[in-house]
């Protein structure tokens, strides 16, 4: 069993590569397994010179890699790159990385809604017990900053435990979305 990338901390010019729109569309299709530029610039309504002009940015800040035992002839193939990625703590950030940081996170939280949104309406085609894979709670506790800053090192300890690669994966296994999120209630 393969485990899971070490965590690395990445720097404001990673973030701007990996926050582009489209580059975040890309790694979004790359997600469910490797595509050459054609088959990105297909499935994503745009030209080809787009989709290999932005796969070489996020291959330039180690996002993505190509797949060259999937190559027939000049066909480049290309895979996401395996990662535990952590943003500096916001205190850290400049003012320009913090907008983009929380852009992306407001990005993906879209985009997790989408998602779930389209499970829920398929649900009910899914095999064997995958329509109750839906798992959830939420609660609320009292926490200072220290013990929520360990909460979040136990809960990435438990997910760095249960991670994958797409190599080392049983044939029964299903992509699995999980999103953590602990924040102070801002009251009413």
């Amino acid at each position: 069993m393969t485990s899971a990338p070490p965590p690395e901390e990445l720097d404001p010019d990673a973030l701007k590569a990996v926050t582009h729109p489209l580059r975040r569309r890309i790694l979004g299709v790359l997600s469910a397994g490797p595509a050459t530029a054609t088959k990105l610039a297909k499935a994503l309504g745009e030209n080809t010179g787009a989709t290999s002009y932005h796969l070489r940015e996020l291959a330039r800040f180690g996002f993505v890699e190509e797949a060259p035992e999937l190559a027939r002839g000049k066909e480049r193939w290309w895979r996401t790159r395996p990662r535990d990625i952590r943003w500096p703590r916001r205190s850290a950030q400049s003012a320009e990385s913090r907008l983009l940081f929380d852009d992306m996170q407001r990005q993906g939280f879209e985009d997790d809604l989408e998602k779930l949104s389209r499970f829920a309406e398929q649900r009910e085609e899914l095999p064997g017990d995958w329509p109750d894979a839906l798992l959830h709670a939420r609660g609320g506790t009292w926490l200072t900053t220290e013990e929520l800053k360990q909460f979040w090192d136990d809960y990435m300890a438990l997910f760095r435990r249960y991670w994958r690669s797409e190599d080392d994966r049983s044939p029964e296994a299903r992509r699995v979305l999980v999103r953590w999120l602990g924040f102070p209630d801002p009251g009413d």
